[in-house]
């Protein structure tokens, strides 16, 4: 093919996408703004809804701030495409926008995990630093443009818990054999320990640990793990999430449609995403205390990892780290800035932060 002749398909390519742009769009307001109207995929159900509330939060920010000219309808996860193809529809076209986490697309390339949460990493204050201050976000937003989409950022769990057990944990040994429904990079590090890692959509868990079918199997925390019982099947419930220390939801919007959009009404999307980073993690930070004191007042038996799994799980996930950067240069460029940005933290932290919580949690205090 021709240089005239590729340089005429994406013409005619750009221009399709602007005409369906126009068509959604509709007339414009008296203001001489266009009306748009877009679609929001979510990865997830409404049941979550710290996260799938936060898409619904964008949504009436949006709405708001822009007189009614600029309005989002968000369908959760398999409503107009499965969850963790959300990626696939935006970069396609098929909707305009998403709400989703990075690790759904390792697949794709493994630092794709690094926008959403990698074992042993950062905690959400400082994942938010990381994107905001320390270069995250352009590299995120490098890979990510590669797939014809731009992201924002757009809330956080927190750290998470380790997952509930059918049976109780006393040594690395315990782990041989054991089938843990745990999904992605997290996965693959819990192989390394002897573990047979099983990937199960969310309202299969239970099913699955009521039958036996698997012994284990990580959510979220508190707040969203009550709501499907697993207490009620997995009594064991452990602690911390290694895997998890945080774990960032993003909005990602076809970039073509995003450059389409009025300069106010982009501004309108950044200030609503930038609110949902903000609610997010607070909710959880609320909400998360209260769920698990009714879980213990169930009987749940709450346990620390022992260290030796601990100590095991990180080394493999050091160790899968460099293999994966000497044969990905996407994921060292990540790797490089990632590492660095969390050994800062950890000197930081180790100081400031983590003295004082220690010295707090030690303490009894007055519950009201």
């Amino acid at each position: 093919m021709s240089a005239q002749s590729r340089e005429r398909r994406r013409f005619l390519a750009c221009g399709s996408v602007g005409t369906a742009a126009l068509a959604l769009s509709g007339s414009a307001r008296g203001d001489g703004e266009p009306r748009v109207r877009w679609r929001m995929a979510s990865s997830f159900p409404k049941s979550l809804d710290n996260i799938f509330g936060a898409a619904e939060m964008l949504a009436q920010r949006v709405r708001a701030l822009t007189n009614g000219g600029f309005e989002i309808r968000v369908f959760a996860a398999g409503e107009i495409v499965p969850g963790l193809q959300v990626l696939d529809a935006c970069q396609q076209g098929t909707v305009e926008c998403g709400q989703t986490q990075g690790f759904y697309y390792i697949g794709k390339n493994k630092a794709f995990a690094f926008d959403a949460a990698m074992p042993f990493g950062l905690n959400s204050r400082q994942h938010n630093a990381w994107m905001y201050q320390g270069g995250g976000l352009q590299l995120v937003r490098e890979l990510y443009r590669e797939h014809g989409c731009i992201l924002f950022p757009a809330g956080n769990s927190g750290a998470q818990m380790g997952g509930w057990y059918r049976r109780e944990i006393g040594s690395l040994a315990d782990f041989r054999g054991l089938k843990v429904r745990i999904p992605g990079i997290a996965g693959e590090i819990m192989a390394r320990l002897g573990a047979v890692p099983q990937t199960i959509p969310g309202a299969d868990i239970y099913p699955a640990l009521e039958k036996g079918t698997i012994d284990a199997a990580e959510w979220v925390g508190p707040y969203d793990d009550e709501k499907l019982g697993f207490y009620r099947v997995a009594p064991h419930y452990y602690f911390p999430g290694w895997w998890e220390g945080s774990s960032c939801i993003s909005f990602i919007v076809n970039l073509q449609h995003w450059n389409a959009l009025p300069g106010a009404y982009r501004e309108a999307f950044e200030v609503a995403s930038a609110e949902a980073n903000v609610r997010m993690v607070a909710a959880y930070d609320a909400r998360n205390p209260q769920a698990l004191a009714r879980l213990v007042s169930h009987g749940v038996r709450l346990h620390p990892y022992p260290k030796d799994v601990l100590v095991a799980a990180h080394a493999a996930a050091e160790a899968l780290y460099d293999e994966e950067a000497s044969r990905n240069p996407v994921f060292k460029k990540f790797l490089l800035s990632w590492r660095k940005f969390r050994y800062e933290q950890t000197q930081w932290y180790r100081m400031s932060e983590a003295t004082f919580n220690n010295f707090m949690a030690s303490q009894k205090l007055p519950p009201a």
